[in-house]
């Protein structure tokens, strides 16, 4: 893997690498650099196999970000670009191009997150949230406890429990009684 980082450094701007474990690297580009990246890698340097691409919300910074990992099926080995966007008007060149299962993973990313990926197929149709009318609901700033108070009412009977009270009672019912 270092001959392969160190080749990237030659051609693109990678500004983090970080070694998680002896199959799996992650390195961190700039946004702009990203496609590029992802294709010199699956064309030039054997990560054929597109495994994911996920987001997280760093809220407090105001950025979003993605990582997109590769396989290198005969190397047996991993590795993870990263990059961050920023939170407002979130959008991200697609990559659907180079993978056809890329589309799905934006299509999720657009209706989980709200960052957008022009020209990707079907990116702007209903995923899992059908009707959905609230902000992305992986956002940081979603509410989710206030969401279902909202949105769903309270079953008759229904209890809420201290879960540290509650689990003592079912896993140490006689300590419990004896406290008491």
């Amino acid at each position: 893997m270092q001959s392969t980082i160190k080749n990237l450094k030659k051609r693109f701007d990678i500004s983090e690498v970080k070694e998680q474990r002896k199959n799996l690297t992650f390195i961190s580009t700039e946004e702009d650099q990203v496609v590029p990246l992802l294709m010199h890698l699956r064309d030039q340097e054997g990560f054929s196999h597109f495994v994911l691409l996920t987001a997280v919300d760093w809220i407090e910074e105001g950025v979003f970000q993605l990582t997109y990992i590769l396989n290198h099926p005969e190397k047996k080995t991993d590795l993870g670009i990263r990059a961050y966007i920023g939170r407002e008007d979130a959008t991200m060149e697609s990559a659907h191009h180079l993978w056809e299962q890329v589309a799905t993973y934006q299509r999720e990313l657009k209706e989980m997150f709200g960052i957008d990926f022009p020209g990707s197929p079907r990116v702007d149709e209903e995923f899992f949230l059908e009707g959905w009318d609230d902000i992305p609901p992986m956002r940081r700033e979603f509410d989710s406890k206030q969401y279902s108070e909202d949105t769903y009412f309270p079953r008759p009977g229904s209890k809420s429990h201290d879960p540290r009270e509650y689990m003592k009672q079912k896993l140490y019912r006689d300590d419990y009684e004896e406290e008491k």
